[in-house]
């Protein structure tokens, strides 16, 4: 069945059409999206302004010449040691399940957060903010948390990238149909093409060119001139059915795009993400039910973070699981070590020096007495990452690993232990490359942390009338650690020449 042609004008100019504006077939570009204002970011410098947990009284200023500063300073002296100022001591609890302390108050939760860092939301991920989102999904508040606005640029940049990805498959389709029209044609079609525009631009009718009435669709998608030559039909019809499977010409690149773009674009025209239904909350009682809402996460603290504001600052206390008594640093210390291992072990196997939980402690106790903000590197494949003021305020600048040192004649006076050393010490230049790579992608210096494993200490003797040990010395037993540190760059010959 021959199909006769079909000429659709646009008639939205008035200038004569040109054979160069008839072959153009790129689609316009779309006005750029208005943004819309990002909300304000919180006062971090004024919010996270101590460094510590801790509240630090400074003393009067000595002045050499002036004898009564030395008067004042005596008094500030005396003032702190005969009424102390109050110290704030936050509760937690240590959850063998998981084996990790729990703090569940609000107010301890926002001033170990605020104030250094520690710990984790168990249901954010890194700030407890679950009940600012909960209210925002339920429209009971409109400020944005920080896991929100993340998770709207990223939906913001996918969104931009298939509109980009369509655009391109829309330019090679029209591209594919202009060169399978003028093969078609079998002569010169920017001829043809200007002789039929300006023969129907002749003799109008209503001001517009006669369009049949199955083309009415495809005029109002098409604002350019478009001629169908003969025998055109089918594959104008693939073309509308998305399955163009012309051979290109010379100098043309076919760029195929897999089902997953399709349902994508899709995805994209019902919207950026499928919400939740909102609950049917009558206004009226929306005060009620802020009251009712109940904050269901709490901080998580590692056992490191929990035992230097046990022992090192001295302003948490960790009750047991059954919440009926604290753990002082000398019995949680024990505990964390044997807790440490998987499974856990039982009381009356002994401590070894090489415990995962102190080596690990050591090091974290040595970067936060050098003013270093540290989190756990498990993202990066590292054990720590150090900030230099916190997350909220810039990325990680270093990358810790742990590796332990046997440097003591102890460790190779006999075959056993030489064999022990070598499984702890067991790294190959296959981990030692991977780590470095991961960390110089994502610009972070990687730092090898040795710690100094003493030998283990001699068994204490009982002492007491009830023949117990006595208490542990905890200040002692981390003397006999020594931490060094190397840092390790990765070399990259083009970028390293001399």
């Amino acid at each position: 069945m021959a199909s006769s042609t079909t000429t659709v004008i646009s008639t939205t100019s008035n200038e004569p059409t040109d054979s160069n504006n008839i072959s153009d077939l790129e689609p316009q570009k779309d006005a750029a999206k208005p943004r819309l204002p990002r909300p304000r970011r919180p006062n971090y410098k004024y919010l996270h302004r101590l460094p510590l947990p801790l509240h630090v009284h400074p003393l009067p200023p000595l002045i050499p010449h002036n004898p009564l500063s030395l008067i004042s300073i005596a008094l500030s002296y005396l003032t702190y040691f005969i009424s102390p100022p109050h110290q704030h001591i936050y509760p937690a609890y240590f959850d063998p399940a998981t084996s990790s302390i729990h703090v569940t108050d609000a107010k301890a939760i926002r001033a170990l957060w605020e104030m250094g860092f520690f710990g984790k939301g168990s249901l954010s991920r890194s700030e407890p903010s679950w009940l600012d989102r909960e209210k925002n999904r339920r429209g009971l508040s409109g400020n944005a948390t920080s896991e929100e606005v993340t998770g709207k640029r990223r939906v913001e940049r996918r969104e931009r990238k298939l509109e980009r990805a369509r655009k391109e498959k829309e330019a090679i389709a029209e591209q594919l149909k202009a060169e399978a029209q003028s093969r078609d044609a079998g002569g010169d079609v920017q001829s043809i093409k200007l002789d039929k525009a300006l023969s129907t631009l002749e003799s109008p009718v209503n001001g517009a060119a006669v369009v049949q009435p199955d083309e009415q669709t495809q005029k109002n998608r098409d604002q350019q001139s478009i001629v169908t030559a003969p025998n055109s039909s089918t594959f104008k019809q693939d073309i509308a059915n998305g399955n163009a499977e012309s051979e290109p010409s010379n100098g043309v690149k076919t760029v195929r795009f897999s089902p997953v773009v399709e349902q994508k674009q899709y995805d994209i025209a019902q919207g950026p993400l499928p919400h939740l239904p909102e609950p049917s909350i009558p206004p009226t009682h929306k005060h009620e039910h802020t009251l009712v809402l109940k904050n269901e996460e709490h901080l998580q603290l590692s056992n490191e973070e929990a035992f230097f504001l046990v022992y090192g600052l001295g302003v948490l206390q960790v009750y047991k699981s059954d919440h009926t008594s604290i753990l002082p640093a000398s019995s949680l210390l024990p505990l964390l070590r044997q807790h440490s291992y998987f499974p856990p072990r039982e009381p009356p196997v002994p401590a070894e020096p090489d415990d995962p939980f102190i080596l690990s402690y050591v090091v974290y106790h040595h970067f936060r007495s050098l003013g270093w903000v540290i989190r756990s590197g498990v993202k990066f494949g590292v054990d720590y990452l150090l900030y230099n003021r916190g997350p909220v305020f810039s990325h990680a600048e270093f990358a810790i690993c742990l590796l332990p040192a046997y440097s003591d004649p102890y460790w190779t006076a006999t075959e056993e232990r030489i064999q022990r050393v070598t499984k702890k010490q067991g790294r190959t230049w296959w981990w030692l490359h991977c780590v470095n790579r991961v960390q110089a992608q994502v610009k972070k210096s990687l730092v090898l942390c040795y710690v100094e494993v003493p030998p283990p200490p001699p068994q204490p003797r009982p002492t007491g009338v009830d023949g117990g040990c006595g208490e542990l010395d905890i200040g002692a037993l981390l003397k006999t650690y020594k931490v060094r540190e190397m840092s390790i760059k990765r070399w990259v010959p083009n970028r390293s020449r001399d």
